[in-house]
C-alpha cells in the first residue's frame, strides 16, 4: 500500500498532497501548517509527506522502498521530528533545529524538519523560529502541526500553506483499529465512537482496559452527582487514576528509553554499564525527564476527563433537541440515566454545564489545581 493508506479518514488532504509530491517542486511551499484536532493525525500526516518528498516513488508503491521506511521510522538522516513529551518545547531545542536547517541534506532532495504541538511553543520561542519560516534555506522544508492555525502566532501563520484535516468518521476508526490492533469488531466500533474521532484514544480504548473502565467509573459518577460530597470523592478518585495512568507511563517510557541506549551499545539486560558510559547512561530517562513526562501525561489524562464529561451534556443536548437519528449519542450505554439528565435539565442548563467544561479546561491550562478545579466542576454539574 501507498504511503497515504494508513492515514485515517483524510483521503481529499492526503490526495492533494501526493499530487504535490509528484508535481512540479516550482508549486512546492517550503513552510506548511498542518491543522487538526487532537488525534485526527496530523503528526502522521507531516510524515507521510515528508517521505513522499525524499522518496523516488513518492510514497506510491505498494512495496515501500528503504527511504520511505527511514522516514516513517525516524531514522532518516535528511528529516529531523522534534516531538516534546514535556509541557513546552524549549528555545535551544528550536535553535537547533534551525542550525539542522540550514545544512544541505545529505541524501534527499529536501532537508525537512518536522515540529508536532508547535502551539506548545512560548511566545519568545516562537520569534526565534520566525526568520527561518519567512526564509528557509533553499533546501529546507518546514512541517509545523498544531490542533488550529489559531494556536499559532499569526505572524507564524502568516508565512505557512495551512492544511486542515477533518475529524476522522467512526466507521473509518473502527476499520483501522480492527486491521491494526486486531480488536474485535464491536470493541473497535465502541472505543471509536467514545473517542469521538481521537486515533489516538480510540487506539487506547480498544487496547487498554483499564483506560475505558476508568471512563465508564467516571460516566456514571459523573451522571449519579447529587450532592457535594461526590463530587468530592468523584474528584479525588479522578485525579488517583490519572496521576497512576501517568505514572505507568513514564516507567514504561523510562523503561524502554534504557532498553534502547543497551541494544544500541551492544549491553545485555542487567549487564553493568561500563565506567566510560556511565556519564551517558545517567542522562538517559533522568528523575526530572520522569517527573516531566509524568506532568505531561497526567495532563492528557485529565484532559481526555473532561471530553468525556464534555460528551454527557453533548447527548443530554442531543435528545433535548431530538437529534439523535441524524447525529447519534456517544454514551449509548448509558442511555436510560442521558434520557433521564435531559429531562431533570432544560436546554440552558444542558449548555451552562458544556460552559463549566470550558472553565475547568481553561484553569487546568492556567496551572490550576487540578483536584480544586474538579471538585469546583463535577459541584457546578450537581443537577
Amino acid at each position: 500500500m501507498s504511503v497515504w493508506d494508513s492515514l485515517v479518514g483524510q483521503k481529499p488532504v492526503a490526495d492533494m498532497l501526493a499530487r504535490i509530491a509528484q508535481g512540479d517542486p516550482a508549486q512546492l511551499t517550503q513552510s506548511w501548517l498542518i491543522c487538526g484536532p487532537p488525534g485526527s493525525g496530523r503528526s502522521n500526516m507531516a510524515r507521510a509527506f515528508a517521505a513522499a518528498l525524499e522518496s523516488p516513488d513518492h510514497g506510491m508503491n505498494a512495496e515501500p522502498t528503504r527511504v520511505t521506511q527511514q522516514v516513517l521510522a525516524g531514522t532518516h538522516p535528511d528529516v529531523t521530528v522534534l516531538t516534546t513529551n514535556k509541557v513546552t518545547i524549549g528555545i535551544d531545542q528550536v535553535r537547533d533545529l534551525i542550525a539542522t536547517s540550514e545544512q544541505m541534506p545529505a541524501t534527499a532532495p529536501w532537508r525537512i524538519i518536522i515540529i508536532e504541538d508547535v502551539d506548545r511553543m512560548l511566545e519568545r520561542t516562537t520569534n526565534v523560529l520566525l526568520k527561518e519560516i519567512e526564509e528557509p534555506a533553499e533546501r529546507c522544508i518546514w512541517l509545523l502541526c498544531a490542533p488550529s492555525a489559531q494556536d499559532v502566532l499569526p505572524t507564524i501563520r502568516s508565512r505557512c500553506r495551512v492544511v486542515n484535516l477533518a475529524v476522522p468518521s467512526t466507521a473509518a476508526v473502527a476499520d483501522f483499529l480492527v486491521a491494526e490492533t486486531g480488536a474485535e469488531p464491536k470493541t473497535a466500533q465502541r472505543a471509536a465512537r467514545l473517542s469521538e474521532g481521537h486515533i489516538g484514544i480510540a487506539r487506547l480504548y480498544a487496547t487498554n482496559e483499564r483506560v475505558m473502565t476508568d471512563r465508564d467509573e467516571l460516566v456514571v459518577g459523573v451522571l449519579n452527582l447529587a450532592r457535594a460530597s461526590d463530587a468530592v470523592l468523584l474528584a479525588g478518585n479522578l485525579i488517583d487514576n490519572a496521576k497512576g495512568q501517568a505514572e505507568a507511563d513514564a516507567n514504561d517510557w523510562a523503561d524502554k528509553q534504557e532498553k534502547e541506549f543497551r541494544r544500541v551499545n551492544g549491553l545485555a539486560e542487567g549487564e553493568r554499564i561500563p565506567p566510560k558510559l556511565r556519564g551517558a547512561f545517567n542522562q538517559v530517562a533522568k528523575k526530572d525527564d520522569i517527573k516531566r513526562f509524568a506532568t505531561r501525561r497526567t495532563r492528557d489524562v485529565l484532559d481526555r476527563a473532561l471530553n468525556s464529561v464534555a460528551s454527557i451534556y453533548r447527548d443530554v443536548a442531543v435528545l433535548q433537541n431530538n437529534a439523535e437519528d441524524s447525529v447519534g449519542l456517544i454514551n449509548l450505554e448509558n442511555r436510560t440515566a442521558i434520557t433521564e439528565l435531559s429531562v431533570r435539565l432544560n436546554r440552558a442548563g444542558a449548555v451552562a454545564r458544556l460552559d463549566e467544561v470550558a472553565r475547568a479546561r481553561k484553569r487546568l491550562a492556567g496551572n490550576g489545581n487540578p483536584l480544586l478545579t474538579f471538585e469546583a466542576l463535577f459541584c457546578a454539574l450537581i443537577p
